[in-house]
Parts: structure tokens; sequence; C-alpha cells
């Protein structure tokens, strides 16, 4: 059975290529990769450990 709507690279929108699944090229799916290791998919919220500052790690000088 085939499918008859190819999925999109989430990042730049080509059709998804089976090789880099669910991006469309290695391109892609190393600026991905980059993007969570430099927290580019960070979320605002609250610390996990309520005794950090809010604008930790940001403005952190290495004493609690």
């Amino acid at each position: 059975m085939s499918n008859p709507k190819a999925s999109a690279c989430p990042l730049c929108g080509h059709p998804e290529d089976a090789q880099h699944k669910p991006f469309c090229s290695k391109g892609c799916k190393d600026r991905d990769l980059l993007n969570w290791l430099g927290e580019g998919y960070r979320m605002k919220g609250p610390p996990a450990d309520p005794d950090l500052p809010e604008d930790w790690p940001e403005n952190w000088d290495g004493d609690r």
C-alpha cells in the first residue's frame, strides 16, 4: 500500500527522504541536532530546582 500524501521535512518543508526520515536531507537532520544541542528548542519555564535563580544559568557565577 502506498502513502498517498508524502510527509514534509519539519525544518524546510521539502518532501522527506527515506534515508533521513523525517527530514529531507542530512543537512536538515544535522541542523535539527544542532538545535537540540544548542538548546534551540528550550521552553521558558520555572527552574526545575526551586533553589536556583530564574536567570540561571545565564548569570550563574558558580555560587548558589
